[in-house]
């Protein structure tokens, strides 16, 4: 962790500056990774995360998808669905992010939020197959945020739907792709 105001203030930027490279390698036309550390705080707060916890998890959601900017990919920017090849590439960018966190130093539990932020409440997400608790709660606090920024969002190849359609597909794969408890008190903010 930095040791002065000053070397805080500076690896903030740094962090910022990449985040909105990110943000604009995906065709966001706002700052998601910054929605995402937002709403996670606020998220965060509300379960009674310690502060530290929510320093790491801020910095996580801001570069959680630092693996697609790795990657370069360019069907990224296409306005269509991704083959079956595509988005088993894809699924590659949390464990090319969490490679990527590494070389820039930041500390290990970063580094992990930003593997598992793909991961499902059921199992069924990537990389590891994490299931319930085995996910830690930043981790799906960030999937949560992450899902409903995109929901809400123009993305090359949708327009951006209602805050009110978002909550909704968070309500229906709440204890599927979701904690329960993370929507529940995201849906209470």
């Amino acid at each position: 962790m930095p040791t002065s105001a000053a070397t805080e203030t500076k690896f903030d930027e740094q962090l910022l500056d990449l985040s909105s490279r990110i943000d604009a390698y995906e065709g966001y036309s706002h700052a998601h990774g910054l929605q995402i550390a937002e709403i996670a705080e606020s998220i965060g707060q509300r379960l009674g995360m310690s502060p530290h916890d929510r320093y790491f998890m801020h910095h996580a959601a801001l570069l959680h998808d630092v693996g697609e900017f790795v990657m370069k990919r360019p069907y990224l920017a296409e306005s269509r669905v991704l083959t079956e090849v595509e988005r088993l590439d894809m699924q590659r960018h949390s464990v090319i992010g969490e490679q990527d966190v590494a070389k820039r130093g930041l500390p290990r539990s970063v580094q992990l939020l930003v593997r598992w932020h793909h991961e499902w409440w059921n199992g069924l997400g990537y990389p590891d197959r994490l299931i319930g608790e085995q996910i830690p709660l930043a981790a799906r606090i960030i999937r949560l945020a992450d899902t409903y920024s995109a929901i809400t969002s123009d993305r090359p190849n949708r327009r951006a739907a209602s805050p009110d359609t978002a909550k909704q597909y968070l309500r229906e794969f709440a204890g599927l792709e979701f904690d329960p408890l993370v929507v529940k008190t995201f849906v209470e903010i």
